[in-house]
């Protein structure tokens, strides 16, 4: 079969969006390019350390890492939570508030928060050992139709399929698929396909070769179709412009958002509120403050925050600077202020809970990227956030 005819048995430039469900699969293309991408991935596969077990756990913790962050970034991560928490037990077992001081600095904390509650539930539920199949992975908190094939095929030899981004832009280069693959009947053709690929020896590795080609060779900008083992049959190549695939709308807009945060330090000690669990950065530790009203001056905005949220009255005020942060859909400037003074005991609103702490111990604790940042502005941020000092920690009181 040839590049042309699999674009004309697959979706085609001229393939109409509401039959994509009844697309027909190219199944003789897909598997003479699976043999060519599991005899690529034997010869070029990096050498990643969640690739040199065969643990379920292992790799569990590889593929909840790898969520929407980089492999360079998630090995010094993956490294120290496996010696922390060799395995599902250990995590089971753990304060959920270390598991978030390791976590800390890797972003998507909601991803460590559900990791630990599965654990627990494979703990209880499962006798400790993960369950092989797709459907049963799925039933565990956080684990979703990716990670569940992802698990499945990796570290159980299991067909089945899993889509992310680098095989949606790898097949929809292969086969030319010019539909925003943001729409669901699209998404949907892209796992067939996956599930028509998977089928065969060594699932796991052909799952793997697809993302690896995606991450190292077809990447989105300039690919390297030179050294791809499916050029030969590429049709976005045959068309002259892979790099204009794949198809997807446009972002949604980045909202802008300003917040105030103070430093209020009392006895030698500085205030700390924990977010309630759930949500943007939920569980973890930051400077009291809030968002900004419109048209709010930022320390006019923190005397009203730090009244409603804590009870709190500032005698006097100096700014330390701000501090910038993106998010998925956000991008927050956050205003950072040092209270020379404050009146009043802490009545929370909002908040899940508060410590006064010496500055080593807010340090210590496991907080988001702004705070982070804000820390670093103050002269307090943690040189190493990714290791938990929480046994180190001292002086914590309550007011």
């Amino acid at each position: 079969m040839t590049a042309k005819k699999s674009r004309k048995a697959g979706p085609g430039k001229g393939s109409r969006r509401g039959r994509r469900e009844e697309a027909e699969v190219p199944v003789e293309l897909l598997a003479r390019a699976r043999g060519r991408l599991l005899d690529w991935y034997d010869l070029h596969a990096r050498d990643l350390p969640w690739r040199r077990t065969r643990d379920p756990y292992a790799i569990w913790i590889s593929e909840t890492m790898l969520q929407q962050t980089r492999v360079d970034t998630v090995i010094p991560y993956y490294t120290r939570f496996l010696e922390r928490f060799p395995d599902v037990e250990s995590l089971a077992d753990a304060d959920l508030q270390e598991v978030y001081a390791l976590w800390t600095g890797l972003g998507y904390y909601s991803r460590a928060r559900n990791l630990h509650g599965a654990a627990q539930t494979v703990v209880t539920d499962w006798s400790g050992e993960l369950p092989e199949h797709a459907k049963s992975l799925r039933e565990l908190k956080g684990i979703g139709r990716y990670t569940a094939g992802a698990l499945a095929s990796i570290a159980f030899g299991r067909e089945e399929a899993l889509v992310d981004g680098n095989v949606i832009r790898v097949l929809a280069r292969f086969l030319a698929i010019r539909e925003d693959v943001g729409e669901t009947p699209v998404v949907e053709y892209f796992w067939r396909l996956a599930e028509a690929m998977v089928v065969g020896k060594r699932p796991g590795d052909l799952n793997q070769a697809l993302m690896e080609l995606g991450a190292t060779v077809c990447t989105p900008r300039s690919p390297g179709c030179d050294a791809c083992p499916l050029a030969r049959d590429c049709a976005g190549r045959a068309a002259g412009d892979p790099a204009a695939l794949p198809l997807k709308k446009k972002r949604t807009r980045v909202r802008r958002v300003e917040a105030v945060a103070a430093w209020i330090e009392r006895r030698g000690r500085v205030l700390a509120v924990r977010r309630p669990e759930g949500g943007l950065l939920g569980g973890l530790w930051e400077l009291p403050g809030g968002e900004l009203e419109a048209r709010e001056s930022p320390d006019a905005g923190l005397h009203r925050c730090l009244a409603q949220a804590v009870g709190l009255r500032l005698t006097g005020l100096e700014s330390a600077g701000e501090v910038g942060h993106l998010f998925s859909h956000r991008r927050l400037r956050l205003h950072v202020f040092r209270g020379l003074g404050v009146s009043g005991r802490v009545r929370r609103e909002g908040f899940a809970e508060h410590r006064w702490l010496v500055p080593a111990a807010l340090a210590a604790l496991p907080h988001g990227g702004p705070t982070r940042k804000a820390l670093a502005l103050l002269g307090m941020a943690d040189p190493e956030p990714h290791r938990s000092r929480l046994r180190q920690a001292s002086g914590e009181i309550q007011a």
